[in-house]
């Protein structure tokens, strides 16, 4: 598989999305997933403390096992749940890395991220402590998500000229969600050399081909449980959406999953899409769906069905 950079490491251009371990899917399931990701070429695996009531962590951990030295292993912390206020002060990040560290079964997190921004917090005390688990080798590179342009200018201003500082934002963005290209993120990303790092890159599930207007809610899907907070992804107008851009992909020999990824990774500043699945098989298509790459006729066509808002 293709590999891009983030800071100083090197990732697989299709990533790993651990949120559903111990959420969606309990022990058994997280290790044929992960051992499927690693026999097909992933290398990026994303999760989260709070992933799974901190159960993603434990599970992802134990799957890996002797097979931990292969992969890029990326976390998050600062999103409060249960038992854990939150925040990004350097005493809680230090009590957050000991406690992820613990349950992923590792010396280090390769890239260790702020989940969302902590107003009450100046981001040079974060920066701060985050450098200096760098210089203890606890971590090697750290980024932060869902960050907007004027806080990562912020972080920027706040980081000292010999540090590194965030080398990477994981925000949402897919074909549906385009708000990167207009609130100045990826153009940031682009000017700095900052990875980006797209979440939700289908759409909750939109964009996978299980959602066709006037069928029936594919049963177990994100969305399809969801129930009444998935009304406005599953509206009409949305769905038909979809409709026309798996027409799309398909007078291209594709599927609209192959669109939704291959898309993304057409701009240069994405360095991985990370993708999460609850089957072995759909690590199969995400990795395929990673081969492609749309021409300007078919980036043009996307952009005449879902434009840029």
């Amino acid at each position: 598989m293709e590999t891009r950079t983030i800071g100083s490491l090197t990732v697989s251009v299709v990533g790993l999305g651990c949120n559903n371990f111990g959420s969606r899917i309990g022990r058994a399931e997280t290790a044929a997933i992960v051992g499927a990701a690693l026999d097909a070429g992933i290398t990026l695996f994303d999760t989260a403390d709070m992933y799974g009531g901190a159960k993603s962590e434990t599970y992802l951990g134990e799957a890996l096992g002797a097979r931990r030295d292969e992969i890029v292993l990326a976390t998050k912390f600062g999103a409060p749940y249960e038992g854990h206020e939150g925040g990004a002060a350097p005493a809680y990040v230090r009590t957050a890395i000991e406690d992820s560290l613990t349950r992923l079964g590792t010396d280090r997190i390769d890239l260790y991220q702020l989940h969302v921004p902590d107003p009450k917090t100046p981001i040079a005390e974060t920066i701060g402590v985050l450098d200096e688990l760098v210089a203890e080798g606890k971590v090697r590179e750290f980024g932060c998500s869902n960050f907007g342009e004027p806080l990562l200018e912020e972080a920027a201003a706040a980081t000292p000229s010999d540090a590194p500082g965030f080398v990477s934002v994981q925000n949402q963005y897919s074909i549906l969600a385009r708000t990167p290209e207009t609130d100045g993120v990826l153009d940031e990303c682009e000017r700095t050399g900052m990875a980006f790092l797209p979440y939700f890159p289908l759409a909750k599930g939109l964009l996978s081909g299980k959602y066709r207007p006037g069928e029936p809610l594919p049963e177990g899907a994100r969305l399809t449980n969801l129930g009444d907070h998935a009304a406005a992804d599953l509206s009409g107008e949305r769905l038909a959406t979809v409709a026309a851009l798996e027409g799309l992909a398909r007078r291209n020999d594709h599927s609209v999953l192959d669109l939704a990824i291959g898309w993304l990774l057409t701009r240069p500043a994405v360095a991985s899409v990370i993708a999460g699945a609850t089957r072995p098989d759909q690590i199969t298509a995400n990795v395929a769906a990673g081969a492609w790459r749309p021409g300007d006729d078919v980036l043009a066509a996307v952009d005449v069905i879902a434009p840029r808002t």
